[in-house]
């Protein structure tokens, strides 16, 4: 039962998800604005790419940033759904609902959050890039569980094989 385990013990499942969360917020300054990311990335891109256009360079940095948003929503996804079932095993859609709801509305906060600094600029389409890289945490640990996790093992088959032999 859930409110009768101590609160540190009910506490600790999501104390991944806030520790990313902040990461999340942390990103969301002008330190991680396009003007700062790109005096790291454009040097990089262009020692990778050398004969690329400066249009290419650009395009690239940006897709770095776009796919930064999905990663980094997609482990807050996941991290979501852990804190959410707590110590139960499994999938449940009920968790990745919630899981996702708490993902989507954190990542609406946050784009509101980047309304106020002035080298960043709130994005309804960053947030559903965001919420979309959540959704597709949850779609991949359902489709683990779905197909990939050890099948329960069913006691009674194993002694009726058993006493077959």
């Amino acid at each position: 039962m859930a409110g009768t385990q101590p609160f540190a013990r009910r506490l600790a499942p999501w104390l991944p998800a806030i520790a990313w969360a902040i990461l999340i917020t942390g990103a969301s300054t002008d330190l991680f604005s396009a003007s700062h990311t790109s005096r790291y990335i454009l040097p990089a891109l262009h020692w990778l790419f050398p004969h690329a256009s400066a249009e290419t360079l650009e395009w690239l940095h940006s897709f770095i940033r776009k796919s930064a948003h999905l990663t980094e929503y997609f482990v807050f996804g996941f991290l979501l759904l852990r804190a959410v079932r707590g110590e139960h095993r499994g999938w449940r859609i009920r968790w990745a609902i919630i899981a996702l709801a708490i993902a989507a509305g954190y990542s609406a906060l946050d784009e509101f959050h980047q309304s106020f600094v002035p080298s960043r600029t709130a994005s309804p389409w960053d947030s559903l890039l965001d919420t979309s890289g959540a959704a597709i945490a949850q779609a991949l640990v359902w489709l683990w569980f779905r197909f990939c996790a050890r099948k329960p093992v069913d006691i009674k088959e194993v002694v009726d094989l058993a006493a077959r032999e």
